[in-house]
């Protein structure tokens, strides 16, 4: 590979990487890198520099070529829908953990189970935890569609929250379980706090996916 083309190349890589943070589609990135690889690879053949086409500067440059061609950007916010996400997910947390503890309460007072008869524990445990769960997802769904509800794509955003928030808990959960099973005091607050970091993590990483996919596919 010839110097021109590495440099070329590189141009475009951190040109590429503005235009993903403009949130501008795949599609319309393709179109903006072919029209500048061309133009960089010419001024090349001409014994130029391309950086000097950039003015030293891919990322601006990059704007530029975004701003005057008017393509699409749909503006990421991975903060603030994180943010949003996580806030909505701790009340519906909240919010679920009393209603599924209430209606415990009011099942085992309504109903008297024969003597003989055990609720299998993975079952009341998943009726229990599948309970909590539906209410952070759809806290999310609510905080993102309410509080965000003039960010472009949020709608978007929300409903590929609730497909991959829900696989996400129990994979974190899964993973804090295992933590759980492999340390010899699994109850002191280091311990709890590592456990529930995994969980949070994945809930994180299921969000920012969500409006990745929501932010990079394509319109229409």
């Amino acid at each position: 590979m010839s110097t021109s083309t590495s440099a070329v190349d590189g141009l475009l890589a951190a040109a590429d990487r503005e235009w993903r943070a403009l949130g501008i589609h795949r599609r319309d990135r393709a179109g903006l890198a072919a029209d500048l690889r061309a133009e960089l690879e010419a001024a090349a053949a001409d014994g130029l520099d391309p950086a000097e086409l950039l003015d030293a500067d891919p990322a601006q440059f990059a704007k530029r070529i975004a701003e005057e061609t008017g393509v699409d950007r749909v503006p990421a916010r991975y903060g603030q829908v994180l943010g949003v996400a996580t806030a909505g997910a701790l009340v519906a947390l909240i919010v679920g953990l009393v209603v599924a503890n209430g209606l415990h309460e009011l099942f085992v007072a309504a109903f008297d189970l024969p003597r003989g008869v055990r609720v299998p524990v993975l079952l009341a445990a998943g009726v229990f935890y599948g309970g909590v769960a539906a209410f952070i997802v759809a806290g999310v769904v609510l905080a993102l569609r309410v509080a965000l509800r003039g960010l472009p794509r949020v709608r978007h955003t929300a409903n590929r929250a609730a497909l991959l928030v829900p696989p996400a808990l129990v994979a974190g959960t899964a993973a804090a379980v295992g933590v759980n099973a492999v340390l010899d005091d699994p109850f002191t607050p280091l311990a709890i706090g590592a456990e529930a970091a995994i969980v949070l993590a994945a809930f994180l990483a299921a969000v920012a996916l969500a409006r990745h996919w929501s932010v990079t596919a394509p319109t229409g």
